[in-house]
This record gives C-alpha cells, sequence and structure tokens, in this order.
C-alpha cells in the first residue's frame, strides 16, 4: 500500500468514526485538478472531491462489483457520497476513496484509475 493510500485510508477511518446521521453536509471541495500530461488515460466520466460526476456514465454496470466506474457507483447507490478523497498514487495512478455512512453502517469503497478495486463494510 502507497503512502499516499495509507494516509487516505487513515483520514477516512477518522473521518467515518466521526460522521453521524445528524451531522449537517460538509462544505464542497474544490475539484480535482485535471492529470498531468502524461498521466492516466480514464475510462468514462469521474468523481470530483464535491462527489459529482464529471459526466454522465454509461449506465452499462448492473451490480457494485470489482471493475466498476466511479460515476457508475454513484448511479448505482442512487445518492451522492457522504465524502469523496481524490489523489494520486506514487505510479501517477488516480486514486479515488468513496465513503457512504448509511443508518446501516459505512461502506468505503477504493477506485484506481476509474475502476472499483475493493470495498471496506
Amino acid at each position: 500500500m502507497t503512502h499516499l493510500a495509507r494516509a487516505a485510508t487513515a483520514a477516512f477511518v477518522a473521518l467515518a468514526a466521526a460522521c453521524t446521521q445528524t451531522a449537517p453536509p460538509s462544505a464542497p471541495v474544490a475539484a480535482a485538478p485535471a492529470p498531468a500530461p502524461g498521466g492516466p488515460v480514464l475510462a468514462g466520466p469521474v468523481l470530483g472531491a464535491d462527489g459529482r460526476c464529471t459526466g454522465t456514465p454509461p449506465g452499462l454496470a448492473t451490480a457494485i462489483a470489482p471493475g466498476i466506474g466511479e460515476c457508475d457507483l454513484v448511479r448505482l447507490k442512487g445518492k451522492p457520497p457522504t465524502d469523496v478523497l481524490v489523489g494520486e498514487s506514487g505510479k501517477g495512478q488516480r486514486e479515488v476513496q468513496v465513503l457512504y455512512a448509511e443508518p446501516g453502517g459505512r461502506e468505503l469503497y477504493f477506485f484506481v484509475d476509474n475502476r472499483l478495486e475493493r470495498i471496506v463494510r
């Protein structure tokens, strides 16, 4: 796990611990900068740090499973995420962590280059 991934995971764990159903929504965060030239080429729309998609997902995914795109997750969940953390790995890959805090628990989705890698429930 990269240093960025460890730091991001620790930040999300702290955020998840502080989340409650009655907490007011957090203020939007500035959108992530565009990838540098020569950076990863991403298929389809991606999430910004504010939880909004950069475009309309193709709608091909029918279930939350490894390999789906960031915006497909939001479309399948039917609501915006609680929080989104966008960063870059030491290998130049786009890394995104998407948190959904729901009454039944919290779910954390890890994406690399706009593809779901793993889910922590």
